[in-house]
């Protein structure tokens, strides 16, 4: 049987009621984190984002959310403890969005990038990828086609780096627009990377490590309906 991956792409503004029961899951370290963000927008997607990944992971574990507890490893990846510590979770946001991805058996990483409008994307990859990819992104029709293949190409490198714990800046020169398996720089392993349908203005990718073929359950709930 294929490995599996479970991703739910979900709002990140929600009614009162229901951010008032995703704030009641989260511990003490995530409402004090939550609260040093300095705009309410930016509050309760922080919010959203960590009760929705504590609630989903409850639901695969059969475990209360405001139960579970994670460690961060050496670069900061959290890691859910024993007795939840076969499952593995990712969690992203950006603009109005949130991406929580679950998997068994095998470490996940999932990205989710708003397309940003503005900055220049072809200097910015000349200056952090592959002269490949640099050269992918500046070939694109215009300044939104250039923004949108930039902001893939980051996607992809955020998922992978994120399912091998590593760090971002040693891994932006990975090659990952080409093929569906990239090699993680550090720390050193295949990865294998998928994109995912999104609505208009994000890019969204996962990966688990290794090499192997895995099955995507791709959920899209903008309207929160659990």
């Amino acid at each position: 049987m294929r490995d599996a991956v479970r991703v739910w792409i979900l709002a990140a503004a929600v009614p009162a009621g229901e951010l008032a029961r995703y704030r009641a899951v989260l511990d003490a370290d995530e409402r004090d984190r939550a609260a040093r963000f300095g705009t309410e927008v930016l509050r309760d997607r922080f919010t959203v984002a960590h009760g929705a990944l504590r609630v989903l992971a409850g639901r695969a574990t059969g475990t209360p959310p405001a139960a579970l507890t994670w460690r961060r490893g050496r670069y900061g990846k959290p890691a859910l403890t024993a007795p939840w510590s076969g499952l593995h979770t990712s969690l992203s946001y950006s603009g109005d969005l949130v991406a929580v991805a679950l998997s068994e058996g095998r470490p996940v990483g999932v990205d989710i990038q708003h397309v940003a409008p503005g900055g220049d994307p072809v200097s910015a990859s000349a200056r952090f990828f592959d002269p490949r990819e640099a050269r992918h992104v500046a070939a694109g029709p215009d300044q939104a086609g250039r923004a949108l293949r930039f902001t893939r190409l980051w996607a992809r490198k955020e998922a992978a780096v994120k399912a091998a714990g590593g760090r971002l800046w040693p891994n932006l020169g990975m090659p990952v627009h080409r093929g569906d398996v990239v090699e993680c720089v550090e720390p050193a392993g295949p990865h294998r990377l998928t994109d995912l349908p999104t609505p208009a203005g994000y890019a969204v990718a996962v990966a688990l490590a290794g090499d192997r073929p895995y099955d995507v359950d791709c959920r899209t709930d903008l309207g929160h309906d659990e």
